[in-house]
């Protein structure tokens, strides 16, 4: 039998259980490993895992689906651990509706293991059945749901519509993250948020935070990755790769916490912008041993536990508000509006960058302090 397994986000990985599930279900047949999200490849980092799970590519879980789909397996496992029963189980509805929108034929049966090891877990077979259902919910001691069960409860009465979206598995006082860019925090257990012209106007629920509302910009909640709480829990030691970075002194620029990060993971050094992508950015880049110039205001809401920063970092303190102001001269100036800067005559070190962006902000009349690391 030729198997396809998605591995999703880091707790699964953080767990142990991805691991076990793998080994498990690789009794079956042939199998090919897959992962989606950027925390959950520093999951893989961490756990030595990348000769195991793939993660040579940023695909969300629905693309993976249809990797393997049109790689004829002939069967799909999906696997997660969400917060809850219930984000894990919607979790599983959105990626199996996304997948079910980019394919023309169904008949690959689709498993779920959601939660494994906790008395909420569950098995949900999505598409085409399969007696590996009530074989693995068995062997795991997992509640076997169904689709039709997990619509009934979660998702009929929900107004998922283009201006508002109902967000499941929320605690009071959680950040709230939109396409990587935190545009709140819940004050309730249950959460709404809510787009006029495809820009969040309100969260039903929650605070908006407008700076955060303002750098998001366009958005579709339909088919936005929402996101709450850390997005990272396990404390971990993170593991340091060796990293064969070129002799040119290559210069990223990041501005957004959901980009893919791990492009710039042969740099030289990596210019962030804002407190919540300086964080996010400074964490993966430290596994590849990659230091970075953080340009940030002191607006941080925390979204991993620990954030390790590399040696030869420089972080910026700048006057609230200022962040992205510096931001945008540094990426007009600096890197003429592109994202790299590679083998620049005018900056050849960390020092050089570091001293022109002094310039930036001083001609900016804004206060600042400079952290080494």
């Amino acid at each position: 039998m030729k198997i396809g397994i998605v591995v999703h986000g880091p707790n699964i990985i953080d767990s142990g259980y991805a691991l076990k599930l793998i080994n498990l279900i690789k009794e079956y047949g042939d199998i090919s490993v897959r992962l989606g999200g950027t925390m959950g490849r520093t999951a893989v980092i961490d756990n030595s895992l990348e000769d195991i799970i793939d993660i040579s590519k940023k695909l969300v879980p629905s693309d993976s689906l249809k990797i393997f789909h049109d790689d004829n397996v002939d069967i799909i496992f999906l696997l997660n651990y969400g917060k809850s029963s219930t984000t894990g189980q919607v979790f599983g509805y959105k990626v199996y509706t996304h997948y079910k929108e980019k394919i023309t034929n169904n008949d690959i049966p689709i498993i779920q293991i959601e939660r494994p090891g906790e008395n909420d877990g569950s098995v949900i077979n999505w598409a085409s059945k399969s007696e590996l259902t009530g074989e693995f919910a068995s062997k795991l001691n997992l509640n076997i749901v169904t689709p039709e069960e997990v619509y009934e409860t979660h998702i009929k009465n929900d107004n998922d519509s283009e201006t508002q979206r109902i967000i499941h598995g929320v605690s009071p006082d959680e950040n709230i993250m939109v396409n990587g860019v935190v545009i709140g925090k819940s004050t309730s257990d249950k959460l709404v948020l809510v787009s006029k012209d495809n820009h969040i106007v309100e969260i039903i629920g929650g605070v908006i935070k407008p700076h955060g509302v303002e750098k998001l910009g366009y958005v579709d909640l339909n088919s936005a990755i929402v996101k709450t709480g850390l997005l990272r829990k396990s404390k971990v030691k993170p593991r340091v790769l060796e990293n064969k970075k070129s002799n040119e002194f290559k210069v990223g620029f990041l501005d957004h916490a959901g980009e893919d990060v791990y492009k710039f993971k042969d740099f030289s050094v990596v210019i962030t912008i804002g407190d919540d992508t300086t964080l996010v950015a400074s964490d993966i880049l430290y596994r590849f041993n990659i230091p970075i110039i953080g340009i940030t205001d002191g607006d941080l809401d925390k979204v991993v536990e620990s954030g390790f920063k590399s040696k030869n970092s420089v972080l910026f303190e700048l006057e609230s508000g200022f962040d992205d102001v510096i931001g945008g001269l540094i990426h007009e100036i600096i890197f003429e509006n592109d994202e790299e800067l590679i083998d620049s005559n005018e900056y050849k070190s960390i020092t050089d960058l570091e001293n022109k962006i002094v310039e930036i902000i001083n001609n900016k009349n804004c206060k600042y302090n400079i952290n080494k690391i």
